[in-house]
């Protein structure tokens, strides 16, 4: 029986960097689609994303990030290695942030194995197109978010 697997991608396509996690889902959905796999736009995310990853084996969540990296670098790790500073910090612009979707898919006991591809911002002011060393690195980005997703298709996962 093979892994049901979701690509999703997270942020508001009108706060400039902060669409890049759909961005790169529509890059990946138009060069790297991989047959089997749920390619997911979530926007600015909401509660039913919390419902929609009860139905999966594994996600990957695409997402920009604010953490103090160099603008446009990956950062691809489990949920679960998420780490907070400031408990009241934010990490995303959404209405369900990183640390929410974190406690949510704990409380809840949801099994799917969760992985985030971050993506550092800059800029999160008002507009549509990507800043700079973003636009500049997003075919890399999106290559980069593509052979991880194969090692993801590739990891044994236990039967439920």
């Amino acid at each position: 029986m093979s892994k049901k697997i979701a690509v999703i991608g997270l942020g508001n396509s009108l706060r400039r960097d902060d669409g890049i996690g759909v961005i790169i889902l529509e890059s990946l959905l138009n060069n790297y689609k991989r047959p089997g796999i749920d390619y997911l736009n979530f926007g600015i995310s909401s509660f039913d994303l919390i419902h929609r990853l009860q139905d999966y084996d594994a996600a990957l969540l695409i997402d920009g990030i604010a953490s103090g990296l160099a603008a446009g670098e990956l950062k691809i790790f489990s949920l679960e290695q998420v780490s907070f500073v400031k408990e009241d910090g934010v990490i995303s612009s959404h209405e369900l942030n990183l640390k929410d979707i974190f406690r949510l898919t704990c409380d809840l006991g949801i099994k799917a194995k969760i992985y985030v591809a971050g993506i550092q911002i800059q800029d999160v002011g008002f507009g549509e197109s990507l800043s700079e060393p973003l636009r500049v690195k997003l075919q890399e980005l999106t290559k980069q978010i593509d052979k991880f997703i194969g090692t993801i298709c590739a990891t044994p996962y236990p039967e439920k």
